[in-house]
């Protein structure tokens, strides 16, 4: 992830009811809960700020009814916010005209849901190559492009089977290759793996990191799934009734909840596979044995069999080999199995 931000939401309000305007208008822009409740108005996104960063994985996540979808439908202007602020890549999305917003969700915007919204009469590669068609691109560029996209997520050979013809996780493919296909720089996704079996569950998982690390896009990510988010994301927000509680990475989130909600979400994360062996280490004492030590990045899980086995503190070095720090077996035990 580099420092440019690419998505810049200040102060998002998503109120629907009779007047959302007025009414925001009416309580200077901040209604209360009890505002909200005693004139009729559900506040599904609550005064929401947050960045994007270029090549970065934001995942939103929350129970039903926290607003995670809406918000991402606030940013692509599916929905319209009531009050607020949206830029994306500097510009405020929110003052474009319609015209300039069917070119930036053409051309800028990927976008990929639940449902997989394949044309069933149209085969896998004119499914692909149909935004290019929306585009006005011609019929061999825009089949070369759809090849391309086809052949990077694994469904090479199939470009004239029709989706009854394929399993849920390779219609979910199809569903990616297309949103690809324009070539955008941020990418939607709105609990894209939801509705598939476990273990194709998984291997989408292991397909879209294997897509970010080649195309390395820009992504906000929707999802109810904590362990599904922190295999993925670079940072997590969860909502609840609208609100953006905590934003953080997966590590900081297991390690510091904000609050008992967050806490609940993180309570049967795979936190050897989260916990950084830094994030648990404490200063090396003159005398820490310099033998076998670990590297501070590794996941604890990583290095949980050497320190958990020693009968002294082991030492923790960074990438260049230089002592950074020790941990014990009593520091990686809490880490594992209990609050740090």
């Amino acid at each position: 992830m580099s420092d440019q931000v690419q998505i810049s939401c200040r102060n998002v309000w998503k109120v629907f009811g009779p007047d959302p305007a007025g009414f925001m208008k009416r309580h200077g822009g901040q209604p209360t809960t009890e505002a909200l409740a005693s004139e009729g108005y559900i506040g599904a996104v609550q005064d929401v700020s947050f960045d994007v960063g270029a090549g970065e994985i934001l995942i939103v996540m929350g129970l039903s009814g926290s607003g995670k979808s809406t918000l991402i439908r606030c940013i692509t202007r599916l929905n319209d916010p009531t009050t607020g602020e949206i830029d994306f890549e500097g510009n405020n999305i929110l003052t474009a005209k319609p015209k300039e917003l069917i070119e930036l969700r053409r051309h800028k915007m990927g976008m990929v849901f639940q449902n997989f919204g394949l044309l069933p009469h149209r085969s896998v590669l004119s499914n692909v190559a149909f935004p290019l068609e929306i585009q006005g691109i011609d019929r061999r560029e825009r089949n070369k492009r759809a090849k391309e996209m086809i052949e990077l997520v694994g469904l090479g050979g199939r470009e004239d089977y029709f989706p009854r013809e394929l399993s849920g996780g390779q219609q979910q493919r199809v569903g990616i290759a297309r949103s690809l296909a324009v070539e955008p720089d941020v990418w939607f996704l709105d609990e894209p793996f939801s509705a598939l079996d476990p273990l194709i569950r998984t291997e989408m998982q292991d397909e879209f990191i294997r897509l970010q690390q080649l195309l390395k896009k820009t992504i906000v990510f929707i999802t109810h799934d904590f362990e599904e988010a922190t295999r993925l994301a670079d940072r997590i927000g969860i909502m609840k009734d609208g609100r953006l509680v905590q934003l953080s990475t997966p590590e900081q989130m297991v390690l510091h909840p904000a609050n008992d909600y967050v806490a609940e979400f993180a309570r049967n994360a795979p936190r050897d596979r989260i916990i950084s062996v830094k994030a648990i280490m404490e200063p090396a004492a003159q005398n820490t044995p310099t033998d076998h030590p670990v590297t501070g990045t590794d996941r604890i899980g990583a290095a949980a069999e050497r320190v958990l086995t020693a009968d002294h503190p082991v030492l923790v070095i960074d990438h260049e080999g230089l002592p950074v720090g020790q941990v014990d077996r009593h520091a990686m035990t809490k880490a594992l199995f209990g609050a740090v």
